[in-house]
């Protein structure tokens, strides 16, 4: 995602990334594993991370390449455990074996692709799993809206179904209450704001709306089906008599598939110079997908959501 400080209207301003950073200051950093971090980038954030006192790292990956990579980087490696492994693939299983041992306290994606790494969280023999299906949110600083925003899920669910979009609306509230936000606003977004039988956005969002009406997700006020405009817009929503607690107010956007949210992401960075960190929430571990494309705080501020959620223990929803 961009990484800009800039604000639409060409001030700088002070982004919402900075105060996750500021929040996280206040913990203990988060024994963290890096998987794979055999390039100068990967490795570069990583120890960045760890000179900003967020993550303590656990270098996972063959040892000649981190070295080759600490050398283009210009890093010191002294004093920095590294676990020797010979490939991609036995980092990323070998980092779940430190997470499931209670070594680590998140993982962090280094130069290898993301499936890989969530192939080997979501294994069963990886015992990262819980009783919740996984799933991403970007925590979004869009200069033009005035709260931080977060979008779920534009990662790891392709096409979720009800079940799955349950878990995902929790993981998100979760992440939101580890991020300081106490309740919540979240809109479950469609093409319309009105049910219709024929499109199935619409009649998850209604559903997912009544299931927090009988407390099988917590922590949050939800609505939808809401489109986009009178999610994040007062006067969309006025202007269409939409009376709820959620519409134009928007903490939490959940988006209908994948690509709905990966082409929103990408719209909010390149049209609204948003900045992005994400996380993974739903496994024993946050885990931190970063991007070779992310810029510095993008990079730092998803080290600081993965210690504020490190550091917090969610609510549980009803069964």
């Amino acid at each position: 995602m961009n990484d800009t400080s800039q604000a639409g209207n060409g001030g700088v301003q002070r982004s919402q990334l900075d105060r996750l950073l500021a929040l996280a200051a206040a913990h203990e950093p988060i024994r963290t594993a890096i998987v794979h971090p055999c390039d100068a980038v990967s490795l570069g954030g990583a120890l960045e991370a760890f000179r900003m006192q967020l993550i303590v790292p656990v270098l996972v990956g063959p040892a000649a390449k981190i070295a080759a990579a600490a050398v283009e980087a210009g890093e010191d490696l002294d004093g920095i455990r590294i676990v020797a492994v010979e490939h991609s693939h036995a980092a990323a299983e070998t980092a779940c074996r430190l997470a499931l041992e209670g070594e680590v306290d998140a993982i962090m994606k280094g130069s290898l692709q993301t499936g890989e790494l969530l192939a080997a969280v979501v294994d069963r023999n990886a015992g990262l799993r819980t009783d919740r299906r996984m799933s991403h949110v970007f925590v979004l600083d869009v200069p033009t809206y005035p709260r931080p925003l977060l979008l779920s899920d534009a990662v790891v669910n392709i096409a979720p179904d009800l079940a799955t979009k349950k878990d995902i609306v929790q993981n998100a509230i979760d992440c939101a209450h580890a991020l300081g936000v106490a309740e919540p606003r979240v809109a479950v977004l469609a093409a319309v704001e009105t049910v219709h039988a024929n499109m199935p956005a619409t009649t998850d969002a209604a559903a997912l709306a009544k299931m927090a009406d009988r407390g099988q997700i917590v922590g949050a006020l939800i609505d939808g089906p809401l489109a986009f405009d009178n999610a994040i817009s007062p006067q969309a929503a006025d202007t269409k008599n939409i009376v709820s607690p959620v519409a134009g107010i928007a903490d939490v956007l959940i988006v209908p598939n994948i690509e709905a949210g990966n082409m929103l992401a990408k719209q909010l960075a390149y049209l609204a110079n948003a900045q992005s960190a994400g996380i993974v929430m739903g496994a024993r571990v946050p885990i931190m997908l970063t991007s070779r494309a992310d810029g510095r705080l993008s990079r730092l501020a998803s080290c600081a959501a993965a210690v504020l959620v490190a550091h917090h223990e969610p609510i549980k929803p009803q069964r």
